[in-house]
Protein backbone atom coordinates (compact mmCIF):
# COMPACT_ATOMS: atom_id res chain seq x y z
CA UNK A 1 0.00 0.00 0.00
CA UNK A 2 1.37 3.42 -0.89
CA UNK A 3 0.96 6.11 1.26
CA UNK A 4 0.79 10.67 0.99
CA UNK A 5 0.73 12.76 3.55
CA UNK A 6 -1.69 16.08 3.42
CA UNK A 7 -0.84 18.13 6.28
CA UNK A 8 -3.67 21.13 6.63
CA UNK A 9 -2.75 23.41 8.61
CA UNK A 10 -5.75 25.98 10.08
CA UNK A 11 -6.05 29.00 12.37
CA UNK A 12 -6.72 27.12 15.09
CA UNK A 13 -5.15 23.77 14.06
CA UNK A 14 -3.26 21.64 12.05
CA UNK A 15 -3.53 18.07 11.41
CA UNK A 16 -1.52 14.68 9.26
CA UNK A 17 -3.79 13.29 7.22
CA UNK A 18 -2.39 9.63 5.24
CA UNK A 19 -4.06 9.35 2.33
CA UNK A 20 -4.08 5.90 0.34
CA UNK A 21 -6.24 4.65 -2.38
CA UNK A 22 -7.99 1.17 -2.47
CA UNK A 23 -10.29 -0.37 -5.34
CA UNK A 24 -10.64 3.10 -7.19
CA UNK A 25 -11.47 4.67 -3.12
CA UNK A 26 -9.92 7.31 -1.45
CA UNK A 27 -8.89 6.43 2.35
CA UNK A 28 -8.05 8.57 4.91
CA UNK A 29 -6.45 8.24 8.59
CA UNK A 30 -5.60 11.28 11.00
CA UNK A 31 -2.11 10.36 12.63
CA UNK A 32 -1.59 13.56 13.91
CA UNK A 33 -2.97 16.82 15.12
CA UNK A 34 -1.97 19.99 16.78
CA UNK A 35 -3.13 23.30 18.06
CA UNK A 36 -2.70 26.69 16.51
CA UNK A 37 -3.66 30.23 16.66
CA UNK A 38 -2.17 33.65 17.18
CA UNK A 39 -0.78 35.09 19.84
CA UNK A 40 0.26 38.85 20.87
CA UNK A 41 4.24 39.41 20.63
CA UNK A 42 4.75 43.27 21.58
CA UNK A 43 2.07 45.02 20.00
CA UNK A 44 1.81 42.71 17.36
CA UNK A 45 -1.03 39.56 16.47
CA UNK A 46 1.63 37.05 15.25
CA UNK A 47 1.88 33.46 14.13
CA UNK A 48 4.67 30.58 16.17
CA UNK A 49 6.22 29.53 12.72
CA UNK A 50 8.52 27.68 14.80
CA UNK A 51 6.23 25.76 16.98
CA UNK A 52 4.11 25.02 13.27
CA UNK A 53 7.25 23.59 11.84
CA UNK A 54 8.42 21.13 14.94
CA UNK A 55 4.54 20.06 15.00
CA UNK A 56 5.10 19.05 11.22
CA UNK A 57 7.94 17.39 11.99
CA UNK A 58 6.39 15.78 14.52
CA UNK A 59 3.66 14.13 12.76
CA UNK A 60 5.66 12.99 10.11
CA UNK A 61 7.56 11.23 12.55
CA UNK A 62 4.08 9.34 13.98
CA UNK A 63 3.64 7.93 10.43
CA UNK A 64 7.20 6.09 10.26
CA UNK A 65 5.35 5.31 14.40
CA UNK A 66 2.81 3.23 13.31
CA UNK A 67 4.35 2.08 9.61
CA UNK A 68 2.97 4.19 7.43
CA UNK A 69 5.50 6.38 5.54
CA UNK A 70 4.15 8.41 3.33
CA UNK A 71 5.71 8.70 -0.27
CA UNK A 72 4.56 11.96 -1.02
CA UNK A 73 3.58 14.83 1.13
CA UNK A 74 2.01 18.19 0.56
CA UNK A 75 1.19 21.39 3.38
CA UNK A 76 -2.03 23.76 2.54
CA UNK A 77 -2.67 26.94 4.84
CA UNK A 78 -4.65 29.62 5.05
CA UNK A 79 -3.96 32.78 2.78
CA UNK A 80 -2.67 36.23 3.13
CA UNK A 81 0.18 35.68 5.57
CA UNK A 82 4.09 35.75 4.85
CA UNK A 83 7.38 35.74 6.06
CA UNK A 84 10.32 38.14 4.66
CA UNK A 85 13.89 36.57 4.83
CA UNK A 86 17.31 38.54 4.39
CA UNK A 87 20.13 37.76 2.98
CA UNK A 88 20.79 34.88 5.62
CA UNK A 89 17.31 33.11 5.20
CA UNK A 90 16.68 34.38 8.35
CA UNK A 91 12.94 35.72 9.29
CA UNK A 92 12.82 39.92 9.22
CA UNK A 93 10.12 40.85 12.15
CA UNK A 94 7.56 38.45 13.44
CA UNK A 95 5.17 36.20 11.02
CA UNK A 96 2.19 38.97 11.79
CA UNK A 97 -1.03 37.49 11.66
CA UNK A 98 -4.27 38.84 9.32
CA UNK A 99 -6.33 39.34 12.62
CA UNK A 100 -3.75 42.30 13.10
CA UNK A 101 -5.01 46.05 13.03
CA UNK A 102 -1.77 46.71 11.73
CA UNK A 103 -3.65 47.38 8.05
CA UNK A 104 -6.04 49.70 9.09
CA UNK A 105 -6.20 52.61 6.68
CA UNK A 106 -3.97 50.92 4.54
CA UNK A 107 -6.41 50.40 1.55
CA UNK A 108 -7.28 53.68 1.07
CA UNK A 109 -3.04 54.36 1.30
CA UNK A 110 -3.36 52.30 -1.88
CA UNK A 111 -6.18 53.38 -4.01
CA UNK A 112 -4.63 57.15 -3.72
CA UNK A 113 -1.95 55.59 -5.50
CA UNK A 114 -3.48 53.04 -7.69
CA UNK A 115 -7.70 53.32 -8.24
CA UNK A 116 -9.67 50.94 -6.56
CA UNK A 117 -11.29 50.03 -9.98
CA UNK A 118 -7.93 49.75 -11.33
CA UNK A 119 -6.70 47.45 -9.03
CA UNK A 120 -9.55 45.38 -9.10
CA UNK A 121 -9.37 45.06 -13.41
CA UNK A 122 -5.24 44.36 -12.75
CA UNK A 123 -5.72 41.46 -10.10
CA UNK A 124 -9.50 41.05 -9.49
CA UNK A 125 -9.51 39.64 -5.85
CA UNK A 126 -11.93 41.45 -3.70
CA UNK A 127 -10.89 44.03 -1.10
CA UNK A 128 -10.28 43.44 2.25
CA UNK A 129 -8.35 45.02 4.89
CA UNK A 130 -6.01 42.40 5.66
CA UNK A 131 -4.64 41.29 1.87
CA UNK A 132 -0.64 41.05 1.91
CA UNK A 133 -0.80 44.18 -0.05
CA UNK A 134 -2.17 46.06 2.67
CA UNK A 135 0.21 44.02 5.03
CA UNK A 136 3.00 45.05 3.05
CA UNK A 137 2.29 48.34 2.71
CA UNK A 138 2.13 48.94 6.39
CA UNK A 139 5.36 47.18 6.85
CA UNK A 140 6.57 50.09 4.30
CA UNK A 141 5.29 52.98 5.87
CA UNK A 142 5.56 52.05 9.40
CA UNK A 143 9.06 49.58 9.62
CA UNK A 144 10.81 50.48 6.09
CA UNK A 145 14.20 48.83 7.76
CA UNK A 146 12.11 45.18 7.32
CA UNK A 147 11.39 45.62 3.83
CA UNK A 148 14.94 47.19 2.31
CA UNK A 149 16.90 44.46 3.88
CA UNK A 150 14.18 41.70 2.81
CA UNK A 151 15.66 39.35 0.34
CA UNK A 152 12.72 36.95 -0.16
CA UNK A 153 9.14 36.93 0.14
CA UNK A 154 7.50 33.50 1.06
CA UNK A 155 3.95 32.96 2.11
CA UNK A 156 3.21 30.76 5.27
CA UNK A 157 3.25 27.46 3.36
CA UNK A 158 5.95 28.31 0.97
CA UNK A 159 8.16 29.15 3.78
CA UNK A 160 6.88 25.47 5.27
CA UNK A 161 7.82 23.63 2.36
CA UNK A 162 11.54 26.07 2.13
CA UNK A 163 12.12 24.85 5.54
CA UNK A 164 11.81 21.00 3.89
CA UNK A 165 13.71 21.30 1.22
CA UNK A 166 15.51 24.36 0.67
CA UNK A 167 13.44 25.54 -2.38
CA UNK A 168 12.25 28.94 -2.57
CA UNK A 169 8.87 29.36 -5.07
CA UNK A 170 5.17 31.11 -4.50
CA UNK A 171 2.41 28.53 -5.23
CA UNK A 172 -0.25 30.02 -7.49
CA UNK A 173 -3.14 29.20 -5.18
CA UNK A 174 -1.76 31.42 -2.45
CA UNK A 175 -0.01 34.07 -4.55
CA UNK A 176 -3.50 35.05 -6.15
CA UNK A 177 -4.79 36.05 -3.08
CA UNK A 178 -2.34 38.82 -2.22
CA UNK A 179 -3.66 40.93 -4.77
CA UNK A 180 -0.43 41.15 -6.52
CA UNK A 181 -0.87 38.67 -9.14
CA UNK A 182 -2.02 39.92 -12.57
CA UNK A 183 -5.36 38.09 -13.33
CA UNK A 184 -4.95 37.44 -16.48
CA UNK A 185 -1.52 36.71 -17.23
CA UNK A 186 -0.92 34.91 -13.61
CA UNK A 187 2.18 36.21 -12.93
CA UNK A 188 3.51 39.09 -10.71
CA UNK A 189 1.95 42.20 -11.43
CA UNK A 190 4.92 44.76 -11.51
CA UNK A 191 3.22 47.58 -12.38
CA UNK A 192 1.38 47.39 -9.10
CA UNK A 193 4.55 46.40 -7.18
CA UNK A 194 6.57 49.65 -9.40
CA UNK A 195 3.73 52.08 -8.60
CA UNK A 196 4.06 50.97 -5.02
CA UNK A 197 7.48 51.08 -4.14
CA UNK A 198 7.64 47.38 -3.45
CA UNK A 199 10.75 45.80 -4.86
CA UNK A 200 9.51 42.80 -7.35
CA UNK A 201 12.71 41.03 -6.71
CA UNK A 202 11.83 39.45 -3.34
CA UNK A 203 9.03 37.61 -5.02
CA UNK A 204 9.75 33.29 -5.83
CA UNK A 205 9.00 32.09 -9.56
CA UNK A 206 5.07 31.27 -9.50
CA UNK A 207 4.67 27.42 -9.39
CA UNK A 208 1.29 25.61 -10.00
CA UNK A 209 -0.64 22.54 -8.34
CA UNK A 210 1.16 19.30 -8.82
CA UNK A 211 4.82 20.64 -9.15
CA UNK A 212 7.32 18.83 -7.59
CA UNK A 213 9.86 20.41 -5.72
CA UNK A 214 11.92 17.56 -5.25
CA UNK A 215 12.67 15.69 -1.93
CA UNK A 216 13.43 16.75 1.74
CA UNK A 217 16.58 18.54 2.99
CA UNK A 218 19.41 15.73 3.88
CA UNK A 219 19.67 16.76 7.84
CA UNK A 220 15.81 15.80 7.78
CA UNK A 221 16.27 12.61 6.24
CA UNK A 222 18.63 12.09 8.95
CA UNK A 223 16.77 13.00 10.96
CA UNK A 224 13.05 11.12 9.79
CA UNK A 225 15.25 8.51 8.81
CA UNK A 226 13.38 8.15 5.52
CA UNK A 227 13.11 10.23 2.57
CA UNK A 228 9.76 11.49 0.32
CA UNK A 229 8.74 13.74 -2.35
CA UNK A 230 7.26 17.48 -1.67
CA UNK A 231 4.65 17.95 -3.76
CA UNK A 232 2.75 21.27 -4.19
CA UNK A 233 -1.09 20.97 -3.65
CA UNK A 234 -3.42 23.57 -3.85
CA UNK A 235 -1.40 25.21 -0.78
CA UNK A 236 -4.20 27.68 -0.12
CA UNK A 237 -6.80 25.42 1.81
CA UNK A 238 -10.20 26.97 0.01
CA UNK A 239 -8.37 26.11 -2.92
CA UNK A 240 -7.74 22.61 -2.17
CA UNK A 241 -11.06 22.49 -0.38
CA UNK A 242 -12.77 23.62 -3.86
CA UNK A 243 -10.86 20.17 -5.41
CA UNK A 244 -13.01 18.38 -3.26
CA UNK A 245 -16.14 19.42 -5.01
CA UNK A 246 -18.80 16.40 -5.60
CA UNK A 247 -20.48 18.56 -8.27
CA UNK A 248 -18.73 18.83 -11.32
CA UNK A 249 -20.76 20.81 -13.41
CA UNK A 250 -22.15 24.24 -13.83
CA UNK A 251 -25.65 24.47 -11.86
CA UNK A 252 -24.13 24.10 -8.59
CA UNK A 253 -22.68 26.73 -6.29
CA UNK A 254 -19.70 25.76 -4.05
CA UNK A 255 -19.70 26.52 0.11
CA UNK A 256 -16.04 25.82 1.57
CA UNK A 257 -17.16 26.25 5.40
CA UNK A 258 -14.86 26.55 8.15
CA UNK A 259 -13.51 29.48 10.20
CA UNK A 260 -14.47 31.35 7.16
CA UNK A 261 -17.21 31.00 4.60
CA UNK A 262 -16.11 30.68 0.36
CA UNK A 263 -19.38 30.83 -1.54
CA UNK A 264 -18.69 30.98 -5.17
CA UNK A 265 -18.17 29.52 -8.68
CA UNK A 266 -15.31 27.48 -10.36
CA UNK A 267 -14.25 29.84 -13.73
CA UNK A 268 -12.49 29.15 -16.46
CA UNK A 269 -11.53 32.71 -16.97
CA UNK A 270 -12.05 35.77 -13.98
CA UNK A 271 -14.57 37.98 -14.02
CA UNK A 272 -13.64 41.43 -13.38
CA UNK A 273 -16.62 43.98 -14.23
CA UNK A 274 -17.42 46.54 -12.06
CA UNK A 275 -20.39 44.91 -11.07
CA UNK A 276 -18.45 42.01 -9.47
CA UNK A 277 -16.18 45.23 -7.98
CA UNK A 278 -19.49 46.60 -6.12
CA UNK A 279 -20.40 42.75 -4.96
CA UNK A 280 -16.48 42.17 -3.55
CA UNK A 281 -16.14 39.07 -5.21
CA UNK A 282 -12.48 37.68 -5.79
CA UNK A 283 -10.83 35.33 -8.60
CA UNK A 284 -9.03 33.47 -6.52
CA UNK A 285 -6.46 30.84 -8.21
CA UNK A 286 -7.47 27.33 -8.50
CA UNK A 287 -5.97 24.01 -9.75
CA UNK A 288 -5.36 23.53 -13.57
CA UNK A 289 -5.70 27.55 -14.12
CA UNK A 290 -9.25 27.40 -12.94
CA UNK A 291 -10.01 30.78 -11.13
CA UNK A 292 -12.52 30.83 -7.55
CA UNK A 293 -15.09 33.34 -8.26
CA UNK A 294 -16.56 33.50 -5.07
CA UNK A 295 -17.16 36.15 -1.63
CA UNK A 296 -15.24 35.64 1.74
CA UNK A 297 -17.52 35.71 4.48
CA UNK A 298 -16.85 35.63 8.10
CA UNK A 299 -17.99 32.33 8.76
CA UNK A 300 -18.03 30.01 11.87
CA UNK A 301 -14.90 32.58 13.68
CA UNK A 302 -18.56 33.88 15.07
CA UNK A 303 -19.93 30.92 16.57
CA UNK A 304 -16.59 29.98 17.62
CA UNK A 305 -15.70 33.45 19.15
CA UNK A 306 -19.26 33.39 20.75
CA UNK A 307 -18.35 29.75 22.30
CA UNK A 308 -14.95 31.40 23.34
CA UNK A 309 -16.86 34.15 25.02
CA UNK A 310 -19.01 31.37 26.96
CA UNK A 311 -15.48 29.67 28.30
CA UNK A 312 -15.85 26.85 25.95
CA UNK A 313 -18.58 25.75 28.79
CA UNK A 314 -20.87 25.08 25.94
CA UNK A 315 -19.32 22.46 22.80
CA UNK A 316 -20.61 22.95 19.31
CA UNK A 317 -23.20 20.47 19.20
CA UNK A 318 -24.76 22.14 22.25
CA UNK A 319 -24.86 25.00 20.94
CA UNK A 320 -26.78 24.15 17.88
CA UNK A 321 -29.35 22.40 19.92
CA UNK A 322 -29.82 25.60 21.65
CA UNK A 323 -30.31 28.14 18.70
CA UNK A 324 -32.88 25.15 17.40
CA UNK A 325 -35.30 26.09 20.53
CA UNK A 326 -34.89 29.10 19.46
CA UNK A 327 -35.72 29.03 15.99
CA UNK A 328 -38.40 32.05 15.89
CA UNK A 329 -35.58 34.61 16.83
CA UNK A 330 -35.69 37.11 13.92
CA UNK A 331 -32.82 39.24 14.61
CA UNK A 332 -30.20 39.27 12.02
CA UNK A 333 -26.49 40.71 11.86
CA UNK A 334 -24.19 41.83 8.82
CA UNK A 335 -21.55 38.88 9.75
CA UNK A 336 -19.82 40.46 6.80
CA UNK A 337 -19.07 43.86 9.09
CA UNK A 338 -15.77 44.40 9.93
CA UNK A 339 -16.50 45.13 13.53
CA UNK A 340 -16.90 40.87 13.68
CA UNK A 341 -13.08 40.41 12.58
CA UNK A 342 -11.67 40.72 16.00
CA UNK A 343 -13.68 42.58 18.52
CA UNK A 344 -12.88 42.29 22.40
CA UNK A 345 -16.45 40.61 22.99
CA UNK A 346 -18.23 38.68 19.82
CA UNK A 347 -21.54 38.37 21.97
CA UNK A 348 -21.33 42.00 23.03
CA UNK A 349 -20.66 42.72 19.38
CA UNK A 350 -23.51 41.28 18.36
CA UNK A 351 -25.56 43.01 21.16
CA UNK A 352 -24.59 46.47 20.04
CA UNK A 353 -25.19 45.81 16.22
CA UNK A 354 -28.91 44.71 17.40
CA UNK A 355 -29.35 47.72 19.06
CA UNK A 356 -28.01 50.27 16.81
CA UNK A 357 -29.99 48.41 14.36
CA UNK A 358 -33.17 48.41 16.04
CA UNK A 359 -33.55 44.73 16.33
CA UNK A 360 -34.28 42.50 19.09
CA UNK A 361 -31.16 42.09 21.27
CA UNK A 362 -30.15 38.40 22.20
CA UNK A 363 -30.08 37.22 25.88
CA UNK A 364 -30.16 33.96 25.94
CA UNK A 365 -27.59 31.63 24.95
CA UNK A 366 -30.10 29.80 22.31
CA UNK A 367 -31.02 33.79 21.08
CA UNK A 368 -26.90 34.33 20.52
CA UNK A 369 -26.61 30.83 18.34
CA UNK A 370 -29.72 31.59 16.54
CA UNK A 371 -28.57 34.96 15.37
CA UNK A 372 -25.63 33.82 14.48
CA UNK A 373 -26.32 30.96 12.20
CA UNK A 374 -29.72 32.66 10.63
CA UNK A 375 -27.16 35.80 10.05
CA UNK A 376 -24.94 33.23 8.20
CA UNK A 377 -27.38 31.26 6.09
CA UNK A 378 -29.30 35.10 5.30
CA UNK A 379 -25.54 36.20 4.21
CA UNK A 380 -25.42 32.93 2.07
CA UNK A 381 -28.41 33.96 0.20
CA UNK A 382 -27.68 37.43 -0.64
CA UNK A 383 -24.07 35.88 -2.14
CA UNK A 384 -26.22 33.42 -4.20
CA UNK A 385 -28.45 36.84 -5.34
CA UNK A 386 -25.17 38.26 -6.51
CA UNK A 387 -23.65 35.37 -8.46
CA UNK A 388 -27.25 34.68 -10.01
CA UNK A 389 -27.49 38.48 -10.95
CA UNK A 390 -23.76 38.33 -12.36
CA UNK A 391 -24.26 35.16 -14.67
CA UNK A 392 -27.59 35.92 -15.16
CA UNK A 393 -29.08 32.12 -14.35
CA UNK A 394 -30.28 30.54 -11.62
CA UNK A 395 -28.32 27.51 -10.51
CA UNK A 396 -29.64 24.82 -8.53
CA UNK A 397 -27.85 23.43 -5.66
CA UNK A 398 -25.19 24.44 -2.85
CA UNK A 399 -22.36 21.87 -2.16
CA UNK A 400 -20.98 22.88 1.57
CA UNK A 401 -18.23 20.91 2.20
CA UNK A 402 -15.23 21.39 5.03
CA UNK A 403 -15.77 21.15 8.62
CA UNK A 404 -19.24 23.19 8.82
CA UNK A 405 -21.26 20.86 6.59
CA UNK A 406 -21.41 18.92 9.72
CA UNK A 407 -23.66 21.29 10.84
CA UNK A 408 -26.93 20.07 9.94
CA UNK A 409 -28.82 23.17 11.63
CA UNK A 410 -27.21 25.19 9.47
CA UNK A 411 -27.50 23.27 6.25
CA UNK A 412 -31.44 23.39 6.91
CA UNK A 413 -31.44 26.69 7.22
CA UNK A 414 -29.53 27.35 4.05
CA UNK A 415 -31.22 25.30 1.90
CA UNK A 416 -34.86 27.61 3.57
CA UNK A 417 -33.20 30.76 2.93
CA UNK A 418 -31.67 29.74 -0.52
CA UNK A 419 -34.51 27.67 -1.58
CA UNK A 420 -31.55 25.45 -3.13
CA UNK A 421 -31.05 21.45 -2.63
CA UNK A 422 -27.92 21.64 -0.50
CA UNK A 423 -25.47 18.60 -0.63
CA UNK A 424 -22.99 18.34 2.44
CA UNK A 425 -19.96 16.77 2.13
CA UNK A 426 -16.99 15.65 2.48
CA UNK A 427 -16.21 17.16 5.63
CA UNK A 428 -12.55 16.59 5.22
CA UNK A 429 -12.58 18.67 1.99
CA UNK A 430 -9.09 20.57 2.53
CA UNK A 431 -7.13 17.62 3.10
CA UNK A 432 -8.98 15.28 0.39
CA UNK A 433 -7.89 18.15 -2.10
CA UNK A 434 -4.58 18.36 -0.53
CA UNK A 435 -4.40 14.80 -1.34
CA UNK A 436 -5.83 14.58 -5.13
CA UNK A 437 -3.14 17.32 -5.99
CA UNK A 438 -0.50 14.87 -4.77
CA UNK A 439 -2.53 11.84 -6.61
CA UNK A 440 -2.66 13.30 -9.89
CA UNK A 441 1.23 14.61 -9.69
CA UNK A 442 1.98 10.78 -8.82
CA UNK A 443 -0.30 9.56 -12.09
CA UNK A 444 -2.80 7.52 -9.55
CA UNK A 445 -5.49 9.75 -10.89
CA UNK A 446 -5.16 10.86 -14.72
CA UNK A 447 -6.46 13.89 -13.90
CA UNK A 448 -8.99 16.54 -11.76
CA UNK A 449 -12.34 14.97 -13.04
CA UNK A 450 -11.22 11.23 -12.13
CA UNK A 451 -10.18 12.31 -8.66
CA UNK A 452 -13.42 13.96 -8.05
CA UNK A 453 -15.12 11.05 -9.26
CA UNK A 454 -13.63 8.69 -7.01
CA UNK A 455 -14.37 11.57 -3.71
CA UNK A 456 -17.80 11.56 -4.67
CA UNK A 457 -17.62 7.83 -4.19
CA UNK A 458 -15.39 7.80 -1.30
CA UNK A 459 -17.58 9.95 1.31
CA UNK A 460 -21.10 10.22 2.64
CA UNK A 461 -23.16 13.56 1.06
CA UNK A 462 -26.24 14.63 3.01
CA UNK A 463 -28.98 15.82 1.21
CA UNK A 464 -31.34 19.05 2.22
CA UNK A 465 -34.17 20.13 0.43
CA UNK A 466 -35.38 23.71 -0.02
CA UNK A 467 -38.53 22.91 1.36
Amino acid sequence: MEYYLAIDIGASSGRHILGSVENGKLKLEEVYRFQNGISKIGNEYCWNIQQLFRDIKLGIKKCKDIGKIPKTIGIDTWAVDFVLLDGNDDMLGNAVAYRDDRTEGMMEEVFKIIPKDMMYLYTGIQFQRFNTVYQLLSIKKNNPEILNKAKTFLMIPDYLNFLLTGKKVNEYTNASSTQLVNSFDRTWDTKILKELGINKDIFQEIKLPKTSLGNLRKELVKEFGFDMEVILPATHDTGSAFISSVCNDNDSIYLSSGTWSLMGVENRFPICVPQAMEYNFTNEGGIDYRYRFLKNIMGLWVIQEVRRNLNDKYSFSELVDLARENIDFPSIVDVNADRFLKPENMIEEIKDYCRETNQKMPQEVGEIAMCVFNSLAHCYKKAVANLEEIFEKKFKRINIFGGGCQNDFLNELVAKATGKEVLAGPVEATAIGNLAAQLISQNVFKDLGQARQAIKKSFDIKQFKAN
